[in-house]
């Protein structure tokens, strides 16, 4: 279960899934986000330095969903509502991947990419199984929480993409690394022999850009060249005072070769 029929974005999602597209990556975009926030990408392109770009980007997002405004609202759920900003999901994700957070999080994947999660809180074989189901009920659940999640995250892929472009026009792929203790979470498809194998990950996947963090989170670690198109988010891309995990980048998943480094 790695791809559904259908996304929002200009590849389609068998395409970006496959460890070909990881080799040779085509750029991907969200349709209409950047059009329908001309404005915003117009300040940023005249912003000089990242620290104000951060800034920009989250006060953008701040006045278009009034998230400021969450102790003006009428009722508990609509303070709830605004107040549980696109900030809130990922500091579910970086607690628990499996929270319900993180449902959120891997359905706003599957829902603009076309890439079905093939775990959250156990393995999840097809659309058919119990697995999925709960998974589809803590998203549902998760996404009530705040008004427009799934926008939010839209524009902040979209401003990720745009960072890394004006950063390092020329990246292409990123060296990253996941700590694993075994590979519930992820499929071994095939072994490409010296400790390289291709793995089918999750949907949305976190990595480190450090190599001695990796380790604080397993007795293995995958290395794996990611594609900057696939990056989500990257730790230290938002005001230093909005949110921590400075060495945290989220990646769209799929089918990727990896190398296992074992300590010892």
């Amino acid at each position: 279960m790695s791809a559904t029929p259908f996304n929002l974005c200009t590849l389609p999602p068998w395409a970006i899934a496959s460890h070909r597209f990881n080799a040779h990556p085509q750029p991907l975009e969200l349709t209409g986000v950047r059009q329908s926030n001309r404005f915003l990408f117009a300040r940023l392109a005249e912003t000089p330095t990242p620290e104000a770009r951060a800034q920009l980007f989250h006060d953008y997002l701040d006045v278009t969903f009034q998230l400021h405004q969450w102790e003006q609202a009428d009722s508990a759920a609509g303070r709830r509502s605004l107040r549980n900003s696109y900030l809130r999901f990922l500091r579910g994700w970086m607690f628990d991947s499996n929270s319900r957070e993180g449902a959120v999080l891997k359905g706003w994947v599957e829902s603009r990419f076309g890439l079905a999660p093939t775990y959250h809180r156990g393995t999840i074989a097809d659309i058919h199984s119990d697995a999925y189901f709960r998974y589809l009920e803590e998203r549902m659940r998760g996404a009530a929480r705040t008004a427009a999640i799934h926008p939010q995250l839209d524009l902040l892929y979209e401003y990720v993409q745009d960072e890394l472009r004006r950063r390092w026009p020329d990246l292409h792929h990123l060296l990253l690394y996941r700590g694993v203790q075994d590979f519930t979470e992820q499929r071994l498809l095939a072994d490409l022999g010296e400790r390289r194998h291709l793995v089918q990950l999750n949907n949305l996947v976190s990595f480190t850009d450090e190599f001695e963090r990796a380790w604080e989170f397993g007795s293995r670690v995958l290395e794996a060249r990611v594609p900057v198109v696939k990056i989500v988010f990257m730790g230290g891309f938002l005001p230093s005072t909005l949110l921590r995990g400075e060495g945290e980048v989220l990646a769209l998943g799929g089918e990727y070769e990896v190398r296992v480094l074992t300590g010892g």
